[in-house]
């Protein structure tokens, strides 16, 4: 029988993967994608405590962060989409290069 220890290291080996890929992924879609790991290793301990409880609002509350995370993807996408319209990569090294870049033709223009 499967135990909730098993899920909640489940669920904390899926939360340290997304942190572990947040910090070390340069590119804005992987970057996304190890957030959104992260957000379903608690999820994934949050509903495996509220099902071991028996509690039924532990479980909705999941819901509705799956809800949120969805919403946070599509406007993260959305930001993905303009800045690579605008630099031509989504490379987080170089966004916040280009952003200075920018910020400095602005003012000389001013």
């Amino acid at each position: 029988m499967i135990t909730l220890t098993y899920y909640l290291i489940l669920g904390t080996l899926l939360f340290f993967i997304g942190i572990s890929g947040t910090l070390t992924q340069k590119n804005f879609i992987k970057f996304l994608m190890c957030v959104e790991i992260a957000v379903n290793g608690v999820n994934l301990n949050l509903a495996a405590v509220a099902s071991f409880t028996a509690d039924v609002s532990g479980q909705t509350f999941v819901m509705f962060i799956i809800a949120i995370s969805a919403a946070e993807i599509a406007v993260g996408l959305a930001l993905a989409i303009i800045i690579y319209r605008k630099f031509g990569n989504i490379d987080i090294s170089n966004l916040m290069e280009n952003l200075n870049e920018n910020k400095n033709n602005n003012q000389h223009q001013d």
